[in-house]
C-alpha cells in the first residue's frame, strides 16, 4: 500500500505538475513571468519561488527532518530577479533534492507525526498536502499562462479523454 501511495504522490508531482509549471515557463517571455494579474495577486515568477519554498520546507524539514532555513515572506518580496532559465533550475534542484526523501520514506515513517510551520502533522498527510497544494498553484499558473497568451497549453493533446 505504501509503494503505491509513494508513486501516485510521484506521479502527480513529477510527471505532472512540474511538467506543467515547466511547460508553461516555456511559452512565456521574461517580462510575462513578472506580471501581475493584480495587485492581490501573485505573478508566475512569485508563484514558483512560492512552491519551492513551500516544499523544501515541508519536504525537506517536515520529512527529511533537516534544518527550516525558509523565510516564506521573502518569496513574495522578490521582484523581477530571476530569469526563467533560474527559475527552470531551481524547480530541476527541488525534484533532485525531494524525489529521493519520498522514495524513502518507509511503513514506520509514514504515520509519525512532524511539526512543519505550525501544524503537527503525519508524514502521510504532509505528501498530501505538498500535492494538492503544488496542483493549486498549477492551476493558478496555468490561467495566467492561458490569460496572457490566449491560448492552450496542450496538456492532453494526443490523448483520448472521452
Amino acid at each position: 500500500m505504501l509503494t503505491q501511495f509513494k508513486k501516485e504522490i510521484s506521479f502527480r508531482l513529477f510527471d505532472e505538475c512540474f511538467p506543467r509549471i515547466e511547460q508553461c515557463l516555456e511559452m512565456l517571455s521574461e517580462e510575462q513571468i513578472w506580471l501581475q494579474p493584480n495587485k492581490s495577486s501573485n505573478s508566475v515568477a512569485t508563484i514558483v519561488i512560492h512552491i519551492c519554498g513551500n516544499i523544501r520546507q515541508y519536504i525537506m524539514h517536515g520529512v527529511a527532518q533537516s534544518e527550516d532555513t525558509r523565510t516564506r515572506d521573502a518569496e513574495f518580496s522578490e521582484v523581477g530577479h530571476m530569469t526563467i532559465d533560474e527559475l527552470t533550475q531551481m524547480i530541476n534542484n527541488l525534484k533532485a533534492e525531494v524525489q529521493p526523501v519520498i522514495q524513502n520514506i518507509s511503513e514506520s515513517e509514514i504515520l509519525e507525526v512532524r511539526r512543519v510551520q505550525c501544524f503537527d502533522l503525519s508524514v502521510m498527510s504532509i505528501l498530501v498536502h505538498v500535492t494538492e497544494h503544488l496542483s493549486y498553484h498549477v492551476g493558478q499558473i496555468t490561467y495566467i499562462t492561458k490569460m496572457l497568451l490566449d491560448t492552450q497549453t496542450g496538456y492532453y493533446d494526443g490523448k483520448n479523454l472521452g
